[in-house]
């Protein structure tokens, strides 16, 4: 689907089953694990996230994925992750324990995003790393195995978690384990503390006292990882169900005491009226229109759905603060900006002081049409496609970038009610 499209639908009421793909988040971090485990670990219900395959290619099947080719430099093996920022960070530290050298490279966009704090992290490790182009972003030039200089590491907590989660992954192949200092308040705590549970599965136990976390070289024990379905694809469904008059949906395999910090959507819809009840081996989605009170939204442990629930409160002409959006700016693109721009096709502002964002809907108006840019950013898409729940024509551009993370969004969306048409 290159062509740009228009999402519309005829009545306000949604009532249906969407089964959704692994969550992305679980899948990566299972991948590496099985990978690191030298076969103890097998992974089930692999998501057919874009970034999931890529990273399975390159993990499972190194010598045939169409990622990884050789460069013109012989000893050199390239392997190429595309728009994969997961991969980027999970593969730098992965790679810096495997034999031979590697050039790490994806697209001019990701040659854009910060690296600089895990490669400085992993230098002081002993990793031989260097930047291929431009210091402190993508390419970068690994040689793999080296001497561990040091079992302690200092790194900022308001930063992606995505560095955090490399540098634990690794730990347990570490000759002298890791002992990592968070320096600050941790942002995105339970993306951490996802990867330590699920290094628990697969039988590697961490400490974590006050602010320092710590795991020693261990052996992984022989388990399967079942990857859940995805609370960030999930979220999307809410915001379905959100803006629609009536809304009865199902969506299977989610569980009440998941791993993802995205699960959080449930206590953030229910300020929309949307309850959650878990049975029948899922969870059951219900419209109960109510008044929205809340205005202050801290999403600092779940910067993935800010753009899901900004785009919801713009929508529903409901003014309120957002936090915790700091690392928005360094995601598949400056997610912030990206909002201020599209939302203002609606005269809705998100006006930034500081840290703390507040959505002015005081010039608010819902035209007949409205045309979103998605900036290669998969979320952008998918958040403001439940627009078309109140909004005549939603023409997305550029659609194919769900691929990153939800492959049949459209198609659920279509299975769903809505009307998609190719223009």
């Amino acid at each position: 689907m290159s062509k740009n499209i228009i999402v519309s639908r005829s009545h306000k009421s949604v009532n249906t089953t969407i089964q959704l793909t692994g969550s992305k988040s679980e899948c990566n971090r299972a991948l590496v694990i099985e990978a690191l485990s030298k076969g103890k670990v097998q992974v089930t219900n692999v998501s057919d996230a874009a970034d999931a395959v890529t990273l399975s290619g390159i993990l499972r099947e190194p010598a045939n994925s169409g990622n990884k080719t050789t460069s013109a430099t012989p000893e050199i093996t390239e392997v190429n992750i595309g728009p994969a920022g997961t991969a980027m960070r999970f593969l730098t530290a992965f790679f810096t324990l495997q034999d031979g050298e590697v050039l790490l490279t994806g697209t001019e966009r990701m040659k854009q995003r910060p690296i600089g704090i895990l490669v400085n992290a992993l230098r002081q490790l002993g990793a031989d790393i260097s930047y291929a182009e431009q210091d402190g972003f993508p390419p970068l030039h690994i040689k793999g195995g080296f001497e561990q200089k040091t079992n302690q590491i200092t790194i900022k907590g308001d930063i992606s978690s995505q560095y955090i989660t490399s540098l634990l992954l690794i730990a347990p192949n570490l000759p002298q384990g890791l002992e990592l200092h968070i320096d600050g308040e941790l942002t995105s705590r339970p993306y951490v503390e996802m990867t330590l549970s699920m290094l628990q599965q697969a039988g590697i136990q961490h400490t974590w006292t006050n602010h320092v976390i710590g795991i020693a070289p261990q052996e992984y024990r022989e388990t399967s990882i079942w990857v859940e379905p995805d609370w960030s694809a999930a979220s999307y469904w809410y915001s379905v169900a959100a803006l629609a008059d009536e809304a009865e949906l199902f969506l299977p395999g989610l569980t009440s005491y998941s791993l993802q910090g995205d699960s959080v959507i449930t206590e953030l819809m229910a300020n929309f009226g949307i309850t959650s009840q878990f049975k029948d081996g899922g969870v059951y989605l219900r419209k109960d229109p109510k008044p929205v009170v809340r205005k202050i939204f801290d999403l600092k442990s779940c910067p993935d759905l800010a753009q899901t629930l900004v785009v919801v409160c713009a929508a529903l002409n409901h003014e309120a603060t957002f936090t915790g959006l700091e690392t928005l700016k360094i995601k598949e693109t400056d997610r912030i900006a990206a909002l201020q721009n599209e939302l203002g096709k609606m005269g809705v502002k998100l006006i930034e002081k500081g840290q703390v964002y507040k959505l002015d809907c005081s010039e608010r108006f819902i035209p007949e049409r409205i045309t979103i840019k998605t900036y290669e950013d998969h979320r952008m898409a998918m958040a403001f496609a439940p627009l078309a729940l109140i909004i005549p024509e939603v023409e997305i551009e550029d659609p194919q970038v769900v691929e990153k993370s939800y492959p049949a969004f459209w198609q659920d969306f279509e299975k769903a009610g809505f009307s998609i048409r190719e223009i």
